[in-house]
């Protein structure tokens, strides 16, 4: 929560009645980035292949992935993790053999290259799809427009409120809170053992950016 509180001229806050109404901003966009999380998760007995399968199937995915244009810099390893995998019998712990994941996160600013991503990521060998995101890149100048008109419909409540009360209201607010700033992505859950994929189909839709304040308003008169 941010708190401002605007004095009056006298430079005390003003006293007396006091009208507390929420504003709300909202503005509805059109994405214009992305990210994807793919990879591969190796299961095997021995170690050493295991990593080295791993290796030979991500490396064949990045490159793959840097062949529709996307430049090195976009794809970055976000996870590597080695586990050691067991079986219960009998309550007995039995070593099963070792998985190796290796992740990684891929950055895009043409949306329609997300779903060809998908699919050659998914035929070079990648068996683990996650985390695909839309978002965009100026949200805080887009949060501050829905600021304003979140400030703006405070002020229109108040006045409405005043107006209905006969009472004289004063344009200046005393006090302005406002919450914290909402941006909602199109988020798509988990897909892990990722196989058949062909032209996969993922839609961007809408980005819906939020602002909310709560204000207080000083008045005079007779209610």
């Amino acid at each position: 929560m941010y708190p401002y509180h605007v004095p009056s001229r006298n430079g005390l806050h003003p006293k007396g009645h006091v009208i507390k109404v929420m504003g709300e901003g909202e503005l509805v966009l059109p994405p214009d980035k992305a990210s994807v999380s793919l990879g591969v998760i190796t299961e095997m007995k021995e170690l050493m292949n295991a990593q080295k399968q791993n290796s030979v199937e991500i490396t064949k995915i990045i490159n793959a992935v840097k062949a529709l244009g996307i430049p090195q810099n976009s794809i970055q390893t976000s996870d590597y993790r080695i586990e050691t995998e067991y079986d219960y019998e009998q309550g007995k712990q039995l070593f099963r053999g070792y998985k190796v994941t290796h992740i990684l996160l891929v950055k895009l600013e043409e949306l329609s290259l997300v779903g060809s991503v998908v699919d050659t990521a998914v035929q070079n060998g990648a068996n683990f799809v996650s985390n695909i995101q839309f978002s965009l890149k100026n949200k805080n100048d887009f949060y501050l427009q829905a600021l304003a008109l979140a400030l703006n419909n405070a002020s229109e409540k108040a006045k409405t409120i005043a107006a209905t009360l006969q009472v004289t209201l004063n344009p200046a607010p005393i006090s302005i809170v406002e919450s914290s700033p909402s941006v909602q992505p199109i988020h798509y859950p988990a897909e892990t053992l990722v196989k058949g994929f062909s032209s996969t189909p993922i839609e961007p839709g809408q980005l819906k950016v939020n602002a909310v304040v709560s204000t207080e308003f000083h008045y005079h008169g007779a209610v």
